[in-house]
C-alpha cells in the first residue's frame, strides 16, 4: 500500500515507516525538524528513514495547503500520524506549540484524510488523557475528562476531532494512546535519557514525588508492533453500540481508540535500578515532590489491543535497558 507517516524525524514516527517500508509498503514521510530538541538527532532519524526509502518532504501540518499539496501529490491509500508536539512540563510555558501542532495540525490532517477517502487513519493518542483518574488500570472504556497538562487536553481534544470526522464522513479512524515508550532513537526530554546522562555524567538524578510514580514503560519495537497491527485492522461501525452507556473507545462510527502499552507499571526507583543494572554505574539519587501536570502512576489495560491485533507486549525491561544503554553510549560518544 501507499502509507504517509507523519513525524518521521521522531522517535515513534522514524521507527514506523521503517517497519513499514521494510514491509515493503511505498512509504512517504514528513517531519518539520523542528529545535524543540537537538536536530541533529531528529536528522539522523530522517536520514535512517530515507535509506530505507522513505520518501520524506520537510513539512510543516499546521500548513494546510501544503498538506493537501503533499496528499495529491502522494495518494496514500492509509495514513500513520505521529507528528505532535511532545512532553507535558514542556506544553505549560510553551501552550502555542501545542496549539498549532496537535490541534491545527491534527485537523489539517482529518481534512486532507476526508478529502482524499483515506482507507484508515492511524493516530497517536497518550495515556496522558486519563489525567486524575485513580482506577488502575486505565482501560478505554474509562471516562477521560479531566487533564491535568495542556498535552493531555491536545490528545483528548484529538480523540474528540477524530470522531466527528468519524462519524460525519465515515472516515475508519483509530487512536492509539501511548505509554510510556523508550527504546534507542528515543527523546532527550524522556525520562531514560535524563537518567542515563545524570548517571554517566556523576550527577544526581531527580526523583519526583521521592521515586513512588510508577510507569507502564513499552519498548519500541512492541509499540511499532503494535502499530502495524493496528493499520491492518480497520475499524467498522458497530451498529450495537450502547448510546445510552456509552464506551469512550467505541463508536456507532468506524472509529476506535485503543492502549498499547507493557501492562506492567514499573515504579521508578526500579527503573533506575535496573538502569544501573543496564549501565554498571551507580546512580546518585535526588528525591523531589511532584511536578505540575504529572500523575502519580500509569497502567495500561491492554485486553482490547490483544483481543482485536494479537498484540502482546515482548521485550522484558531488563532487555530493553540493555538495549538502550548499547545505543545511548554509541550515540553519545558520537554527538559529542
Amino acid at each position: 500500500m501507499r502509507i504517509l507517516v507523519t513525524g518521521t524525524a521522531g522517535f515513534i514516527g522514524a521507527e514506523t515507516a521503517i517497519a513499514l517500508a521494510r514491509q515493503g509498503h511505498v512509504v512517504a514521510g514528513v517531519d518539520h525538524l523542528d529545535d524543540y530538541y537537538d536536530v541533529r538527532l531528529k536528522q539522523a532519524r530522517w536520514a535512517r528513514a530515507a535509506a530505507e526509502d522513505v520518501q520524506q518532504q520537510r513539512l510543516d501540518i499546521a500548513d494546510a495547503a501544503a498538506l493537501q499539496a503533499l496528499f495529491a501529490d502522494f495518494k496514500p491509500e492509509r495514513v500513520v500520524h505521529l507528528a505532535a508536539q511532545p512532553g507535558v512540563r514542556y506544553s505549560i510555558e510553551h501552550p502555542q506549540a501545542y496549539v498549532q501542532s496537535n490541534l491545527v495540525g491534527f485537523a489539517n490532517v482529518l481534512e486532507a484524510c476526508r478529502r482524499h477517502h483515506i482507507g484508515h487513519l492511524v493516530y497517536a493518542s497518550s495515556s496522558s488523557v486519563y489525567g486524575g483518574n485513580r482506577k488502575l488500570p486505565f482501560a478505554e472504556s474509562d471516562a477521560v475528562d479531566h487533564p491535568v497538562s495542556l498535552y493531555a487536553a491536545t490528545k483528548k481534544s484529538n480523540e474528540l476531532l477524530a470522531h466527528s470526522y468519524s462519524h460525519l464522513y465515515q472516515l475508519p479512524v483509530t487512536g492509539l494512546r501511548f505509554f510510556t515508550v523508550y527504546g534507542p532513537w528515543g527523546r532527550p526530554a524522556m525520562a531514560v535519557w535524563l537518567f542515563s546522562s545524570a548517571m554517566l555524567d556523576g550527577r544526581p538524578i531527580a526523583l519526583f514525588n521521592r521515586g513512588e510514580m510508577r510507569r507502564d514503560f513499552t519498548y519500541v519495537d512492541d509499540v511499532v508492533s503494535g502499530v502495524l497491527r493496528v493499520l491492518e485492522a480497520v475499524p467498522v461501525a458497530d451498529p450495537g453500540f450502547d448510546t445510552l452507556h456509552p464506551d469512550p473507545g467505541r463508536s456507532w462510527a468506524p472509529y476506535r481508540v485503543f492502549n498499547i502499552g507493557n501492562h506492567r507499571p514499573v515504579a521508578l526507583r526500579d527503573f533506575v535500578a535496573a538502569l544501573e543494572d543496564a549501565f554498571g554505574v551507580r546512580a546518585i539519587l535526588e528525591e523531589q515532590p511532584m511536578q505540575p501536570g504529572d500523575v502519580e502512576a500509569t497502567f495500561a489495560d491492554v485486553d482490547r489491543l490483544r483481543l482485536v491485533t494479537g498484540f502482546a507486549p515482548a521485550t522484558p525491561l531488563a532487555e530493553g535497558l540493555r538495549r538502550w544503554a548499547v545505543w545511548y553510549r554509541g550515540w553519545r560518544e558520537s554527538a559529542s
